[in-house]
Order: structure tokens, then sequence, then C-alpha cells
């Protein structure tokens, strides 16, 4: 494939006081793309991170309609969205929360008209969000789906250590895959959020997007138990027995491949992830602690469900990095290659 032939990704530069400018920036110069990457952002401040951290990297702006050139080291093409308040690295300011939440609105428009193939999305600041006005904010993965007007999205998490190194021509075969049943939940309400008709809706669109964007052709998924034991036969829990169980029973009847429920302290082993293609977690931390001591910023955050391409990075917007740059670009690399990679399957 030739540079201009590249999937067109935009890739919105997060919570400005953070490390996503200047990640952008750091990706512009790192020279080893896999597609043609707009930044969506305010030119000035990534012009001024660039010039902060020593990277000679030109910014290009472009008009929103405006498709980017072939993809060029040391150019960031960028589809402007004007901060609301100057920002300074580190140093959160509740009113460019209306700035981070437009980026995300113009990535979403140029996905939906086809001018880019899908999005890529460096960390934001939930609480700066909230503190705004902008009450049940949950993040990005809760904003999309309901922009998108979909019923349910799948929060998927996935390593890839052939990314890790630049010698992997940027492919795409993940090593770890982790799904969520829930997400971002106090843990006093995770037990009540999971319901036998979630259960199968969320495994339904797993099944299909590993399917879809992954091309698995008969997904074989494991499935968390969500108590101690998986439950020790109801002794420690009967959320199993009650909901999990007979959820899948019935999509195994449906011709799902499916493990479990599995007791998350030995799902997570060599032995039983053998020939996996995906775990699903009951909970945040039931699953993401594992996925990210394998792989932390070797792992992309990827949104299943949705009618458009969406990864993202793993980490937040690390505000103590923010302008100096020893920010760690692997993530970034590995979310713009497997949104690649999907825009490619699309």
């Amino acid at each position: 494939m030739s540079p201009a032939d590249a999937p067109v990704l935009a890739l919105t530069c997060g919570e400005p006081a953070g490390i996503g400018p200047e990640l952008a920036v750091m990706l512009a110069d790192d020279g080893v793309i896999p597609a043609r990457v707009v930044a969506v952002g305010d030119p000035a401040l990534l012009a001024e991170r660039a010039a902060m951290i020593g990277r000679e990297v030109r910014v290009l702006e472009l008009d929103r309609d405006e498709p980017p050139p072939a993809a060029r080291q040391g150019v960031l093409p960028v589809w402007p969205v004007t901060l609301r308040a100057a920002s300074r690295p580190g140093e959160l300011d509740t009113a460019n929360a209306d700035h981070v939440l437009e980026t995300l609105d113009v990535a979403l428009a140029a996905c939906r008209t086809g001018q880019a193939a899908g999005m890529v999305t460096a960390p934001l600041h939930k609480g700066v969000i909230l503190e705004a006005g902008h009450a049940g904010f949950t993040g990005h993965t809760e904003y999309l789906r309901d922009a998108c007007g979909v019923d349910e999205v799948v929060m998927m998490l996935a390593t890839d250590s052939a990314l890790h190194a630049r010698e992997a021509n940027w492919q795409g075969n993940a090593a770890l895959r982790v799904a969520l049943a829930t997400t971002h939940l106090p843990l006093r309400e995770v037990a009540d959020a999971i319901t036998g008709t979630r259960l199968k809706r969320l495994l339904h669109i797993l099944h299909a997007d590993l399917r879809r964007w992954f091309g698995v052709e008969q997904p074989r998924i494991a499935v968390c138990g969500l108590n101690p034991h998986a439950g020790e036969g109801g002794h420690l829990g009967r959320e199993e027995i009650d909901v999990i169980v007979p959820a899948l029973a019935a999509l195994r009847a449906e011709g799902l491949t499916l493990d479990g429920p599995l007791p998350a302290d030995t799902l997570f082993t060599p032995r039983h992830l053998e020939g996996v293609d995906a775990v699903l977690a009951m909970y945040h931390d039931q699953g993401l602690p594992v996925l990210k001591y394998a792989g932390f910023g070797r792992a992309a955050n990827i949104t299943l469900g949705l009618p458009l391409v969406r990864t993202s990075v793993d980490h937040g917007t690390a505000l103590d990095l923010a302008g100096t740059g020893r920010a760690d670009l692997g993530s970034l690399r590995v979310a713009v290659a497997l949104a690649a990679e999907m825009a490619r399957r699309a």
C-alpha cells in the first residue's frame, strides 16, 4: 500500500494540559506510521509543545474538510479546534473541557462523512469535564456510544508485543485481549449491573467484532466469574449460578464458543489462555491490572459495538510528564497500528 493510499485516522489530542498534544507531535516525528494521521486539536498548542520538547515538527493546519497529504516524517497535519483558554503543561483548566469534547465531535464527524477511516484518542481528564458542568460524563467509551446512538458498546484492551519494536512493521496481532462487562462503576454497583441480558448483549458484540475487525472466524472467549473461585458452588456468591451460567448456556446454544465462568485468579495463566481469543472480565480492576502488567505501554483500548473504528491509549493524562518530552509513545503506536488494521478490514 502506498503512503497516499494509507487509511486516514483522526487523532484527538485529549486534555491539553496532559501528554496528549506532545504524543501527537512525537508520533509525527517518529517516521513509522501505517496511516495518514490527522491531529484534532489546537495548532498553536501543538507547535508550542513541539518547541517545548525539542521536536522539529511542522504543524500543517488544514481546513476541516481538507484531506491530509501522505504521511511524512516531521509533518503533523491538524484539523483545528481552538483552545478556550491558554493551557500550560500539568495545569488543568475547566475552561478547556468544551474544547476536549469538540475534538471528539470533529473526529466523529470526519468518520461519519468518510474523511477519516477511524479515530484514535489521546487521554482526557474526566474530572475536569465533570467539574465543567457535564454531569454524568464517564469517559470516551460512553460518550462515543451515546453520540453514535447505539445501545451497548464493549471496552476491550489488547496487548501486542509485536508492535513494541519497529522491526515488527506495525503488524497487529494481539497477544492478549481483555473486554469488560462493566467499566467505570463503583465496586459496590458492579454485581447489580451484571444481568443475563447484559452479558448476552456484550458477548454478542465481542463475538461479532472479533470476527469483523480481527478476522477471527470462530472466536473462543473465556469468561471470568464475578466472585472469588467463581462463587465456589454458591458458597461465595450466587451470581455465577443465577446469572452467568444461564447466559453462557443460552449463547452456546446459539453457536458461540465460550469457556467459563472461570475463577479470574487462575484464568489469567498460560494454560487457561491457550487458544483463547479474548477474555471477558466482570469489572475494570478484575481484568485490566493483568493486561497492563503483561503489556503496559504496549497495549491499546478498543471500543467494540460502534459503527466506526475507535482505539485509544492504555494510560491517562500523565500531568506530571506533560511538557518534559519523557512521555512514552509506545501505546499510541499500538493504538494507531490497530486502528489502521481495523480500518483496512472495514
